[in-house]
């Protein structure tokens, strides 16, 4: 698992760049703001119930939560299921609404 600033991931989305982004939060976080990531709790991952993301085992797969806590215990147990290019949004969403707002 490496980090990655919201900077970085901003940047990217304005270029228009796809990017495979995972929201770990609740789905009721979720709908409040998100930045457009597949909705996979972090309990889903837990129990290893990840089906919708499997088959991006072997490409960037950008975790984000509401503080970085979350995605970064995400991210530890993707890697151990075989996704080999796992980040975790450094500040999660509570960083992301201070720097760039809503």
């Amino acid at each position: 698992m490496q980090p990655i600033s919201i900077e970085e991931v901003k940047q990217r989305l304005d270029a228009g760049e796809k990017l495979n982004l995972v929201d770990v939060r609740e789905p009721s976080e979720h709908a409040e703001f998100n930045i457009g990531g597949i909705l996979l709790p972090l309990g889903n991952i837990r129990v290893m119930d990840t089906e919708s993301i499997d088959d991006l085992k072997d490409q960037e797969v950008i975790c984000y939560c509401r503080s970085g806590n979350r995605s970064g215990q995400a991210c530890m147990v993707l890697e151990t299921m075989g996704f080999s290019n796992i980040k975790n949004l450094t500040g999660g969403m509570l960083a992301w609404q201070d720097r760039f707002g809503a």
